[in-house]
């Protein structure tokens, strides 16, 4: 079975096309939220270099969030594009459960950050076998702490906010920041992700794949704001 897996949700652009657990091609590139213009070019050259077509692909995956508002959004549309009117399934994953991925059987608590401004990361902990300590949320660096700083293991972390996250902690918990090799994300780690929801029966069509974002956009924050505002004046003059 193949699938082509895709990961857009921070400052790396990921592609990867997978036999099931063998890895056939992984196009990468850590330069910056490009993948407006990059992602889909991305993917036609390495199909190209694979010698195959869309239509050859079994499974479309993607990071589905959190991450940046726009980059999940560009992932989840693209896999849906890619796999509109062919019946075939897509599968979102967790962006913090496949960065997770990329440090199975390290020695320790897994544990993925996402810088989600405001002062808070995204994050989720996982054991070394990948099993799930807790849920994806959003929290502050100093609540992250709190919660690890009694840990005897080794905490590591991945994720654009590792270094952040590192720095903030101000070793009052006992973590490492992983190798630069599995500290981004990887599209293989998607697909592998993936995999493993395919064969517990996921099975999405195209138009039911939606992005996760766990808290509101900026935009969306301000007009909520602006409306509040709004409700308070008109209180204000009915009180009059």
């Amino acid at each position: 079975m193949k699938i082509l897996a895709l990961d857009s949700t921070a400052g790396t652009s990921t592609v990867a096309l997978c036999e099931n657990e063998r890895l056939i091609a992984e196009f990468s590139l850590n330069g910056g939220n490009t993948h407006s213009e990059t992602l889909l070019p991305m993917i036609a050259e390495m199909l190209k270099s694979c010698s195959l077509l869309v239509k050859d692909v079994d499974v479309f995956a993607c990071a589905a969030g959190p991450g940046s508002f726009t980059g999940v959004r560009i992932g989840a549309a693209t896999v849906k594009g890619l796999a509109f009117g062919s019946g075939k399934p897509c599968i979102g994953v967790s962006t913090l459960e496949a960065l997770a991925y990329n440090l199975h059987g390290f020695d320790g608590i897994i544990c993925p950050v996402m810088n989600a401004r405001r002062g808070q990361v995204y994050n989720a902990l996982f054991s070394s076998t990948g099993a799930r300590i807790c849920d994806d949320r959003a929290l502050s660096i100093e609540e992250l702490c709190a919660e690890l700083a009694d840990k005897k293991e080794t905490v590591w972390l991945c994720g654009d906010g590792a270094d952040i996250t590192f720095n903030g902690f101000a070793n009052r918990v006992n973590a490492k920041i992983a190798p630069e090799r599995f500290k981004y994300q990887s599209a293989f780690s998607v697909a592998q992700v993936a995999l493993a929801e395919y064969k517990n029966g996921v099975r999405t069509p195209d138009i039911e794949l939606s992005p996760v974002y766990l808290r509101l956009s900026q935009a969306e924050r301000e007009r909520l704001e602006r409306e509040s505002g709004s409700l308070e004046n008109i209180e204000r003059l009915k009180s009059k």
